[in-house]
């Protein structure tokens, strides 16, 4: 008798609870689809992280659902903070795995999404990089893709780019050793500065390091006409403030990473010379920027306005964030499915225009770009000014 008033009464809580869901307007069977976002939300590049991330946020906001299979879907983003490190890479990826993503969208960042390849694909997941352009992020595997141009390409723009608008002869580049963003750049930025007749010299500083200005010294005393410093917005803030310290008049040129508002705010009224190439200059698509603006500064939104530095100046990074996640919905409703399997079968056949450009894979899962936008700080209004568009023959 009490084992089937036990029973009964089991029964009952069960009937009872799902009574209680339903009254409260819990929907059980809520179709829902997850797409990763592995980004930073910390550590040295958690400004830039944040700013990636608004771009997916804010289209998710204005495309909160797919078609699957005749069936709507709520599009859900599920965060992993990979704390701009390679040995928290892993645990935050797996992190996505865990919560059945179908595909994922980052990093900023090329060492962390290095770092973070083999969790995707031996889970089978397929992964988009927004940012991240070291060709190593997608070279020899199948499940890595990219809706960015690369460094190769980046740091021969830039090598030109210093050799036409200077007149440059003598580069100093300064980068993290053993960081594989960093590293790679110089090495792509001085065969190419080489290939000018340009002499090159290259020093690398430690992690966690501080102090820049003795290499600051030291690319005076080797009589560097441009100093080349691709390296990370906590590093890229510390040299600013040093340059300034020490009267630098050199022009620093900058790759993607300095393409922050962190920069822009560390670099008004220095009257420093920054020059970056990025992904997108505001001006570029105005419904979007008009759209991001306004929802940047709505009530409710203040931690949006938070991330974004304070102010709703439109990073490259934002647009691209925006046009990988609209990227990841085209793969979507491609595969008909929210199996990481079809998305993942479907994504080479993808192709996508969006604020950033026309976006199509070439065979190694690499966005088909050509173009660079180079811009500069105003230290006077403390906003981007553009320069020019850069592209390599």
């Amino acid at each position: 008798m009490k084992k089937i008033l036990s029973l009964i009464l089991a029964i009952s809580l069960c009937l009872g609870c799902a009574l209680f869901a339903s009254s409260c307007g819990e929907k059980t069977d809520e179709k829902v689809i997850y797409i990763g976002v592995y980004e930073p939300s910390s550590g040295d590049n958690g400004a830039g992280g944040k700013q990636e991330m608004l771009g997916m946020q804010y289209a998710n906001y204005l495309t909160p659902t797919v078609t699957i299979g005749g069936e709507e879907y709520k599009v859900e983003l599920k965060y992993a903070d990979n704390e701009s490190s390679n040995d928290k890479a892993v645990s935050a990826a797996s992190t996505l795995v865990s919560a059945g993503c179908s595909i994922i969208l980052g990093s900023y960042g090329s060492s962390v999404s290095i770092a973070a390849s083999d969790t995707f694909k031996d889970a089978g997941i397929p992964a988009v990089g927004v940012t991240c352009t070291n060709p190593q992020v997608t070279e020899g595997n199948t499940h890595y893709f990219r809706i960015c141009f690369l460094d190769p390409f980046q740091g021969t723009v830039l090598a030109n780019f210093a050799h036409e608008k200077f007149g440059a002869t003598n580069a100093y580049c300064l980068g993290q050793l053993g960081n594989d963003y960093d590293q790679g750049l110089i090495n792509y930025f001085a065969e190419a500065a080489e290939g000018l007749g340009m002499k090159v010299t290259t020093e690398s500083f430690q992690k966690d390091n501080s102090d820049f200005t003795s290499y600051l010294t030291n690319a005076k005393n080797a009589g560097a006409e441009v100093i080349f410093a691709p390296c990370s917005i906590s590093y890229a803030q510390l040299i600013v403030d040093q340059a300034d310290a020490q009267g630098i008049d050199i022009p620093i040129v900058a790759s993607d990473t300095w393409d922050s508002n962190v920069i822009l705010e560390a670099a008004t009224g220095k009257g420093l010379q920054i020059y970056v190439s990025t992904f997108y200059q505001e001006g570029g698509n105005p419904e979007f920027d008009k759209g991001i603006k306004e929802w940047l500064n709505a009530d409710g939104n203040e931690q949006y306005l938070t991330n974004n530095g304070g102010n709703d100046i439109i990073a490259a990074v934002s647009a691209m964030g925006y046009d990988a996640y609209y990227t990841a919905l085209e793969a979507i409703k491609a595969a008909d499915s929210k199996d990481p399997a079809k998305v993942m079968e479907a994504l080479p056949n993808v192709e996508y225009t969006g604020v950033s450009g026309a976006i199509k894979f070439d065979s190694t899962g690499d966005a088909i770009r050509d173009t660079a936008y180079i811009k500069c700080v105003n230290s006077d209004t403390g906003a981007w000014d553009f320069v020019s568009e850069q592209s390599v023959q």
